[in-house]
């Protein structure tokens, strides 16, 4: 393995430092991210995985939910010309952002906000929303499932949610399931590293 891909991953078409490129250690020096923002959760890949299959029109409006260092919603700007929001209710995982939008070359807006503190006019004009790794403890289900409904009346067309399969993730599952209107995918990726997982897609088409 060379020395910067020991510090770097390329895959899917972005850059990503990782936790041990000097930039990324000195921005822990600097900002300390609550609820594990300090590191990239795996279940963005598996985002960039579907939209590499499925594709994005250009100027699709994207909001990132939970976005942390937000590589899911930058892979959507850079590859499919998306128009995307990262939203966190941390503000500290924003300047981890920042630097991979830099790197990528793409700009992302930024909404401090938790999943509860949504409004139903933050959700106007959003076409996909997307989260990665957003579904660990049973009250983030509950939330997330008043968020997407709420979503599905605001015209939102399509939500994307992956996860590795936590209980809470298969509970919101099955409940959008069982009232028609979604889908479990199971996942395997091979690349940048072995993953499995599951997404939740519902499609409002």
């Amino acid at each position: 393995m060379t020395s910067k891909g020991k510090t770097e991953v390329l895959a899917y078409g972005i850059r990503v430092l990782r936790s041990r490129h000097r930039e990324i250690r000195r921005l822990k020096r600097l900002h300390q991210p609550s609820l594990y923002g300090y590191r990239l959760w795996t279940s963005s890949w598996l985002l960039m995985d579907f939209f590499k299959h499925r594709g994005l029109r250009d100027g699709t409006r994207v909001m990132e939910l939970g976005c942390g260092w937000g590589l899911a919603g930058i892979y959507c700007a850079k590859n499919h010309s998306a128009i995307v929001t990262g939203v966190d209710i941390d503000a500290q995982v924003f300047p981890y952002l920042r630097i991979h939008a830099d790197i990528n070359e793409v700009e992302i807006a930024t909404m401090v906000r938790g999943i509860d503190g949504l409004t139903d006019r933050n959700l106007q004009g959003v076409d996909v929303m997307i989260g990665a790794d957003i579904c660990f403890w049973d009250t983030m289900g509950d939330s997330l499932k008043s968020l997407i409904s709420r979503a599905l009346h605001e015209k939102v067309r399509l939500i994307v949610i992956a996860d590795p399969g936590r209980p809470p993730f298969t509970k919101l599952g099955q409940y959008f399931l069982e009232r028609g209107k979604g889908k479990i995918l199971d996942c395997v990726l091979d690349r940048p590293h072995p993953i499995q997982g599951r997404i939740l897609k519902i499609d409002s088409l």
